[in-house]
């Protein structure tokens, strides 16, 4: 389909309303990661009903990786990266993303969001029952030990952003936090790196086999870029605590939505 005609068939309100969402999601995804559950819900409803799974994660991927960029980018001039831990959950990473945007043809839309809902649950319901957790940065595990578990979270988290998507910045911080001891500050820069990996090796996969609208993917890119600079700068400042508010208050709300379209899925 010729990139132009494609734009044609969405009204100019849904155009609007996809990059408000991508706004939002670039904020999002920036403070606490997730913003994949703004983003691709809206690109679920807004664009056409016969459009591929596999084009709607790569139109995402697209926005999603613009803005990861530059909040990653945001984020490492103020926090360093620990390179024991960013090597290997970053290459990992890459291979799990690469490896599940390749099946990804074989989830059907109906099953993203009674799935996403299940594992969104499971992390907020941990992370509310231990309040202390992620607040001060005490890293646990140590050289081979501590590279092996950054890896198996790299690969994890990698491969379900490649197949699925979204939530998958709250799951590399959530990962982090609990395996590695990590502060959510400290994770969030970390979760960033990792996910700008995801995005790309995914995107790589899905723009070979020509599933991405690119020209909606690149003015909500341009939207996400601006909310993920706005979102970075704002959680260094504020720190691992205002993070962590805001990851209970974002899991929380999503988890609400999917709820509700997983119900309609099922009348």
């Amino acid at each position: 389909m010729p990139l132009l005609d494609q734009l044609t068939q969405l009204t100019a309100l849904t155009l609007v309303l996809l990059i408000g969402a991508a706004f939002l999601a670039g904020w999002v995804d920036a403070v606490v990661g997730g913003g994949g559950l703004i983003q691709l819900p809206a690109l679920l409803t807004g664009l056409p009903g016969d459009t591929s799974t596999a084009t709607v994660l790569g139109t995402n991927k697209l926005a999603s990786a613009a803005g990861t960029a530059v909040s990653a980018a945001t984020y490492v001039r103020r926090v360093m990266p620990v390179a024991a831990t960013a090597i290997p959950l970053v290459l990992c990473a890459l291979a799990g993303s690469a490896a599940g945007a390749a099946l990804a043809s074989l989830i059907p839309r109906a099953w993203m969001s009674p799935i996403v809902l299940v594992a969104l649950i499971g992390v907020g319901t941990y992370t509310l029952l231990r309040p202390a957790m992620g607040l001060v940065h005490e890293p646990r595990h140590r050289g081979r030990s501590h590279v092996l578990r950054a890896g198996a979270i790299g690969s994890a988290v990698g491969f379900y952003d490649g197949i699925l998507g979204p939530g998958t910045g709250s799951f590399f911080i959530i990962a982090m936090v609990v395996v590695l001891g990590y502060g959510f500050l400290e994770a969030s820069v970390h979760a960033k790196l990792a996910n700008l990996t995801t995005n790309i090796g995914a995107l790589l996969v899905f723009g070979l086999q020509g599933q991405v609208w690119w020209i909606l993917g690149a003015v909500m890119a341009l939207a996400n870029i601006t909310g993920g600079y706005l979102g970075a700068r704002l959680a260094l400042r504020l720190g691992s605590r205002f993070v962590r508010v805001v990851f209970l208050i974002v899991i929380a709300v999503l988890a609400a939505r999917l709820a509700v379209d997983s119900l309609a899925l099922l009348q």
